[in-house]
């Protein structure tokens, strides 16, 4: 489409009663990013109420018409997805805004290739809009959706705002509230607090066992601080959740013996067909009863909002020999089914090819509109894991989606540590679903095996045989970024926060270029490199794995502060990494030489002058490093690599990103009015 231009819905697909909205953007630096937003505004250009404003702490609307999916994984890095259930929208809404904005004083003229996408319910793309032209602008308006008559259409706008989100909140009629952009900053001594070690390490076993009484709306508040994370941010006239603490009170057991009951055992699992069948039931059973646990992982697979049923087991005719599929969830709104078979695999078993075939011929001829494959692999870049034929002669079109365990874990975590659920008997079904998950014996751990080709990937780097074109090369470099995208959904789940794999490529780069790209590399100097973009950090957080020496190195670069004199600097750096390990290294980065002076921050601490450069070279910024032992296995045990890079970013973050002083975040916060 072209700037200003409209279409209709009904001229591009027979059923558009919920579409999926995509919004994507490329940084040159791999840094850049903006926050989504969505507004619902009535026939007088306005909102209704704050609560039609929707963003990353309001992500969803109580009638489920609105659905803030957040980031997705994609070639580029990633985009942010939104669904509409266009026949749940309420009759006084006219117009659905899609914006999104930056702070900080970045611009949307900064990045490159920013787009919105329009999909129906199975992901099929129906229009794109490409937005060139962008500027000084740090809010910006993508394109709209608009009623005409008993319709929608999609209007491209490509229109933005230099006030940010605050000037373009205050013309749909939100109310903006902007003291806290005038409080001063607080100094490095007082500043917000993060997870401490002890969060990331908490063990399954120390949770919660059984489920709290009701709180009241000030405890459900004040709980995330007692654990140790800062309660994200509401619209004031959001209606409070309940989130639960992350340890419980003291065990009334009479030992450590003891074993909590648990609504979900989990030891007497023998088989693998078991273990399916039971993570099976266990997730589709807490998918039909916490409803907003149930709409976060459904709506990204183009379910609409409504009364969700899950089944297990169900036999479905095929052929000669029915068959079986692992589950089947059905949800129903204004008396129409979407109906998804879903396929199980758990312990690191594979998915079948043939059996995936077979439920979408299934659901085709059934007139069922998703196949949903889960295990405990990650998929690259949106695609599913296996590849199968669709029949072209059929009208009804069948989607095919993947989900991974550790991406069931992760939406649990954010649920019940961080956005929270309708009451606390939900909160506690979901906890006891994360302790399932995490049970050594359910085999829902997530991915857990680099592959076959990684131990002769070590041996040919070794041995200084590995060339490049080595196939076996491009498999390690697939399982490290699968590997990459599974740490940060766990570090996400524990902090609250979003975490995202930078992928630095040249624009229009595919994944399989750039895969070989990286592998032609692995071939050239043996290490894995990846870089983790987490929200409020100063800058990303590098690790790289060199399989000549057997090292892990985790690191950030942190700029130098724009004012004040070097040794201030310095000596304010080494105050803010009190708690660190002794062991951290700390390199002084000079104006175009690179790397300067450097030294542990054991010796740094009495000395932090010794750092400096002797000959008063401009410092850009200093790089903090922890070395860390690399596991050779390629498994997840002790001894594994999987665990052993678990470890060094857990180590790395806790006791020295998380100590950084906070990026700021200058976010306008929406002031209680009255609804209208």
């Amino acid at each position: 489409m072209v700037k200003g231009g409209n279409v209709g819905l009904d001229a591009l697909s027979e059923d558009i009663s919920s579409v999926v909205l995509s919004l994507a953007w490329r940084s040159a630096t791999g840094d850049g990013d903006a926050d989504v937003s969505l507004l619902l505004v009535g026939g007088d250009g306005k909102v209704r109420s704050d609560a039609d404003f929707f963003f990353y702490n309001n992500p969803a609307s109580a009638d489920g018409s609105v659905q803030l999916l957040g980031k997705t994984p994609t070639a580029d890095g990633s985009e942010d997805r939104i669904t509409l259930d266009l026949s749940a929208m309420s009759s006084g809404v006219e117009r659905v805004v899609l914006a999104a904005s930056r702070y900080g004083g970045a611009r949307f003229g900064d990045l490159d290739e920013l787009r919105v996408t329009l999909a129906d319910r199975t992901g099929g793309p129906l229009l794109t809009f490409s937005i060139d032209d962008a500027g000084v602008e740090s809010a910006f308006i993508f394109g709209e959706l608009y009623r005409r008559g008993e319709g929608w259409k999609f209007r491209a706008v490509g229109q933005g705002y230099e006030s940010g989100l605050a000037g373009l909140a205050t013309d749909f009629g939100i109310d903006v509230d902007d003291a806290s952009e005038e409080e001063p900053e607080a100094p490095v001594e007082d500043a917000a607090p993060v997870p401490s070690a002890a969060v990331l390490d908490t063990p399954a076993t120390e949770l919660p066992a059984t489920p709290p009484a009701p709180l009241t709306a000030p405890e459900a508040a004040g709980l995330p601080e007692a654990a140790g994370v800062p309660a994200p941010r509401r619209p004031r006239t959001a209606k409070k959740k309940v989130v639960l603490p992350r340890t419980g009170g003291k065990s009334l057991a009479e030992n450590d013996a003891w074993r909590r009951a648990r609504l979900f055992p989990v030891p007497s699992l023998k088989s693998d067909r078991e273990r399916e069948t039971r993570a099976t039931s266990v997730l589709l059973s807490v998918m039909a009863q916490v409803p907003e646990f149930g709409r976060r992982l459904t709506a990204a697979f183009g379910a609409p909002a409504g009364r969700t049923e899950t089944f297990t087991e169900v036999s479905l005719p095929h052929g000669d020999t029915p068959k079986r599929p692992d589950g089947v969830i059905r949800v129903e709104r204004a008396g129409k089914l979407w109906t998804a078979l879903v396929e199980t695999k758990t312990n690191g078993n594979a998915l079948k090819t043939a059996q995936v075939q077979d439920y979408m011929d299934i659901a085709s001829r059934r007139g069922y509109d998703a196949v949903i494959t889960l295990s405990n692999d990650v998929a690259l870049d949106g695609r599913p894991l296996v590849d199968v034929k669709v029949d072209g002669r059929r009208k009804h079109k069948v989607a095919l989606w993947h989900l991974s365990w550790a991406e069931v874990a992760h939406q649990a975590q954010m649920l019940i540590r961080h956005e929270g659920v309708g009451n606390a008997a939900h909160a506690w079904l979901l906890l006891e679903l994360l302790h399932y998950l995490q049970h050594e014996n359910s085999g829902c751990h997530g991915f857990q095996n680099m592959g076959p080709a990684w131990v002769p990937v070590r041996k040919g780097i070794d041995e200084e045989t590995l060339c490049q074109g080595d196939p076996h090369a491009i498999q390690v470099v697939e399982s490290w970024e699968r590997l990459v995208r599974q740490v940060c959904l766990r570090l996400g789940g524990e902090l609250g926060q979003k975490v995202l794999p930078v992928q630095r490529a040249k624009r229009g780069t595919d994944p399989h270029t750039r895969r070989v790209t990286l592998a032609d590399r692995l071939c050239e100097d043996g290490r894995l490199h990846a870089e983790l973009r987490i929200d409020g950090t100063p800058a990303s957080l590098s690790v790289a794995a060199d399989l000549r020496t057997g090292k892990l190195r985790t690191s950030i670069d942190i700029p130098a502060p724009e004012q004040g004199y070097p040794l201030t600097w310095v000596k304010r750096l080494v105050r803010q990494l009190a708690e660190a390990p002794a062991d951290l290294h700390i390199e002084t980065l000079i104006e175009g030489q690179g790397a300067g002076p450097r030294g542990t921050l054991e010796r740094l601490r009495p000395e932090p002058a010794d750092i400096l450069p002797r000959d008063g070279a401009q410092i850009t910024g200093f790089r903090l490093s922890l070395l860390k032992g690399m596991g050779s296995t390629r498994g997840n045990t002790d001894s594994g690599f999987i665990r052993s890079v678990d470890d060094a970013v857990d180590r790395f973050y806790t006791g020295v990103v998380a100590h950084l002083e906070r990026r700021p975040a200058k976010r306008p916060q929406l002031a209680e009015t009255t609804a209208g």
